[in-house]
């Protein structure tokens, strides 16, 4: 499978460079961290300025869209302002590596979709940060229902259609993140197809679906936060759920990867989340303060309540434990995939 850039921008390495230096005796990720002192006495009067939520995907995807909804909810209980910043590119290490440096205060926070933590680690020669060490993570909220679209006049209606085309030129297929779940089951395909798909990169799925919708490239997949309006104005037809369940109350009769007959790791254990995280050395009481509002911010907050439903969200944030088992059981399983395909970031 041959894959290119598209919307690349500045090089990674240019841009993360700079490694935030951690103190002695920082143990692993969610076990209990302790606190600078400093941190430890600001965390009292929590927050005592306004909070910002750097985002690693672009608008139109549904990192940003809960990103959002969660900054409003956020605002309301907080009583300080909570704004959102955009940092997409470099598989989201440009907006982990931000959050790393940033003082460990819950003033700074990241909002990434979890494979790219994963991933970066695998596809990327140089990393500016140890994303199972630099980030402590607070809580995950589920991308829900993904499904596979083609453009409008492509010339099939199902996977055995695509999979037909694919064996007779090539395919261009959107990825909204290098690195993606998305990516590992289209490379997983092509291998047990021998279908020819050419991977574009973007930076999120607002732009790929931009492209979609203008015919610039033949298909893509995505949460429904970017997928569902294309479906609805019939620019875009769904082919395949590619996670999240079937769903017929958001896509009546569109099939799973199993009832097409395709099992195996790549299809059925690569889950996404968009997950919240802060710097290493975050006063626990933040943390804990942070996983409460992110849990009840989905049974509580129309803004949030209304993003998942969307995306056919059905279950509540992972904090805690459970995040953390989450965590230990698909981090490998992403890393084993990449290695096994022979995945790099170019």
């Amino acid at each position: 499978m041959n894959t290119r850039l598209a919307s690349a921008g500045p090089s990674i390495d240019g841009q993360l460079q700079r490694r935030r230096l951690l103190a002695a005796g920082l143990g692993a990720m969610g076990s209990g961290l302790l606190a600078p002192a400093a941190a430890r006495a600001q965390s009292s009067a929590w927050p005592s300025k306004p909070i910002r939520i750097i985002a690693a995907q672009a608008p139109g995807s549904s990192n940003d869209a809960t990103a959002r909804a969660l900054a409003e909810y956020l605002t309301g209980r907080l009583g300080s302002p909570v704004i959102v910043e955009n940092r997409p590119g470099g598989i989201g290490m440009i907006a982990a590596d931000a959050v790393a440096r940033a003082a460990p205060d819950g003033h700074t926070l990241l909002l990434t979709l979890h494979s790219q933590l994963a991933q970066a680690p695998v596809l990327l020669k140089k990393v500016p940060l140890d994303t199972s060490k630099d980030l402590v993570p607070i809580a995950a909220f589920s991308t829900g229902v993904g499904v596979m679209v083609v453009k409008k006049d492509l010339p099939v209606k199902n996977l055995k259609e695509l999979i037909a085309l694919a064996r007779q030129r090539p395919v261009s297929v959107g990825n909204f993140g290098i690195g993606s779940g998305w990516q590992l089951m289209l490379s997983q395909l092509a291998k047990q197809t021998s279908g020819k798909f050419d991977l574009v990169n973007y930076k999120g799925t607002g732009p790929m679906v931009f492209d979609l919708m203008a015919g610039n490239i033949d298909m893509g997949a995505g949460s429904m936060a970017g997928m569902a309006s294309g479906i609805q104005r019939g620019v875009l037809k769904p082919i395949v759920v590619v996670s999240g369940g079937r769903s017929d109350k958001l896509l009546p009769g569109v099939p799973t990867w199993a009832d097409e007959g395709f099992t195996g790791p790549a299809f059925e254990d690569i889950r996404d989340c968009n997950m919240l995280l802060g710097p290493a050395g975050l006063p626990s009481e933040v943390l804990q303060r942070l996983a409460e509002l992110a849990r009840e911010s989905a049974t509580r907050s129309e803004s949030v309540k209304s993003v998942l439903a969307q995306l056919g969200v059905e279950t509540a944030p992972l904090t805690g434990a459970d995040l953390q088992k989450f965590i230990q059981r698909t981090w490998p399983t992403f890393q084993a995939l990449t290695r096994e395909l022979g995945l790099a970031a170019q």
